[in-house]
């Protein structure tokens, strides 16, 4: 555990350094008149401080999780607008099917929210820059499911076990800090489901499998 305390450690001062001495870049060329504050160089500057606050978010899941105090509170949902509001900044790259009968969802929609956005994030990292990545809501015997699939390099069998531990990054330098799978095992455990890479003849394909209440 300690020795995965380290690698987070290194690996969030890595993280946080990116986004800030970029964000610095930014605003130091406002400053000295090398730019000027158009929409174009304030939505890069904006676009670090959203990745900034997306860290301190995982961070801030990891310390309730590991002190035990997240909890869910399921409603019923319709999926489709849920799907496409998880799926925020990535909207454009991802295809959304909801197979007949899984029209709506019983599930804490903020926990969700983080699997599915999170799930969205490494897809998009890990899959070609014109890339699209899918995901499918379907019920599959009493469990309700969405499925996952990227364009990218997928996963090796022998890393699949290891791949939502937390701090796990599976040696990629993609730029992830290594929280947000094993944030998305966490809020599927919580409402009793299971989070699984699956076969797939290309790409990685992920499965989220909850009760289907």
């Amino acid at each position: 555990a300690e020795k995965y305390r380290r690698e987070l450690i290194g690996n969030v001062s890595h993280e946080l350094k990116t986004p800030i001495a970029a964000l610095r870049a930014v605003l130091e060329n406002m400053v000295d008149g090398v730019t000027e504050p158009d929409p174009a160089t304030l939505s890069v500057a904006l676009g670090q401080t959203e990745r900034l606050g997306n860290l301190v978010t995982e961070l801030l899941d990891l310390s309730r999780v590991e002190g035990g105090v997240l909890s869910i509170a399921p409603t019923e949902f319709p999926v489709r607008p849920f799907l496409e509001e998880a799926t925020g900044v990535h909207r454009e790259r991802v295809s959304i099917v909801v197979s007949p009968g899984a029209g709506t969802v019983v599930a804490d929609r903020a926990r969700m929210t983080q699997v599915i956005t999170n799930l969205v994030d490494n897809a998009v990292r890990h899959s070609p820059q014109s890339g699209t990545v899918s995901i499918r809501a379907h019920r599959t015997g009493d469990r309700f499911a969405f499925d996952v699939r990227d364009e990218g390099p997928g996963i090796a069998p022998a890393d699949r076990h290891a791949v939502f531990d937390r701090f796990t990054r599976g040696g990629s330098t993609d730029g992830g800090t290594g929280l947000g799978l094993g944030i998305a095992r966490w809020a599927t455990e919580l409402h009793g489901g299971t989070i699984d890479v699956l076969d797939s003849e290309s790409g990685c394909h992920i499965r989220v499998a909850i009760p289907g209440r």
